[in-house]
């Protein structure tokens, strides 16, 4: 049995047996609100909050900021670091501040990132320069405050990023030895219209969670991916001395279970993407990679 471990290069390290499976049918492990790891405790609350919630954040803001951020934060390492342990998928939400004079774009989460969303991606890409045969899936969504201007800036940003490494939208799914040969290492997926324009842009792709807080209801609502809890305002303010990081943590056991039953693959009841929390400290990209064995098991007993 050939042993897939959780590791910088992990697709390359794929046995060749399943170089020609499309990337749809691989257990892909991804993150969830990726950027989440550097919110900014001072910056303004998203223009999708609500104008109570605003003025609540207003008069208690030495309260509310730091429940904020203790829910909002889904992730706990850096997206370098996250890259070499294995996650391929990213859940990246992105915005224009209200009022900024400057172009600049940061992720959300309720509040914005310090760092910005061309910084961080310049990173991503030297990170694929020293692992030429790995390959990301970049979700960008949400774009709250951002016109059409600065949609058509951003996207020629992208491209000139990440040039060749970009593979276009095409119907049926890549693989990684078709990828290999082109020298690409880049589905950039873009929730908008754009992507009609764009052929380097893959359209958006479905996420599927249970907006639940505890494991067995997550589970129970699962179709593709969503492996994150979350939490409404009423479970929050009767948990003020949980957080999002210890709901996820005491339900872990259950949610590995959950993912060790799961099956990689083109059938109906298969898993590509599974997205977690707080993939650092926990062994969600091991497990998820592992599930890869079952596809060569598959291919073995054909």
């Amino acid at each position: 049995m050939i042993k897939m471990s959780c590791s910088p290069d992990w697709m390359s390290s794929l046995p060749e047996e399943l170089w020609d499976t499309p990337l749809t049918e691989f257990a892909i492990p991804g993150s969830h609100d990726a950027m989440s790891y550097c919110l900014d405790i001072n910056s303004p609350l998203v223009p999708s909050e609500s104008d109570c919630f605003r003025i609540l954040d207003g008069l208690f803001y030495c309260f509310t900021r730091p429940t904020i951020f203790k829910w909002a934060t889904t992730q706990d390492k850096s997206i370098e670091e996250q890259l070499s342990m294995g996650i391929r998928y990213f859940d990246l939400r992105v915005a224009h501040k209200l009022k900024d004079p400057s172009s600049d774009l940061y992720f959300t989460h309720v509040i914005y990132t310090h760092l910005t969303v061309l910084e961080t991606l310049s990173s991503v890409a030297l990170w694929l320069n020293s692992h030429p045969k790995e390959v990301v899936i970049l979700a960008c969504s949400h774009f709250q405050g951002i016109s059409d201007k600065l949609h058509q800036s951003f996207i020629f940003s992208l491209k000139k990023m990440f040039g060749s490494k970009l593979c276009p939208y095409k119907v049926s799914a890549p693989t990684l030895r078709s990828l290999w040969a082109a020298g690409q290492q880049v589905i950039l997926s873009y929730d908008s219209q754009h992507p009609l324009r764009h052929p380097e842009l893959w359209p958006d792709i479905p996420y599927w969670w249970a907006n639940q807080c505890t494991a067995k209801e997550v589970i129970k609502g699962f179709f593709v991916c969503g492996l994150n809890l979350t939490a409404d305002r009423c479970f929050i303010a009767e948990n003020l001395r949980q957080s999002l990081r210890t709901i996820t943590f005491s339900n872990w056991e259950c949610l590995r279970g959950w993912v060790e039953k799961q099956t990689p693959g083109s059938g109906p009841q298969s898993l590509n993407i599974i997205a977690g929390d707080f993939v650092g400290p926990l062994p969600l990209c091991s497990l998820i990679i592992a599930l890869n064995q079952k596809l060569l098991r598959k291919k073995s007993s054909r």
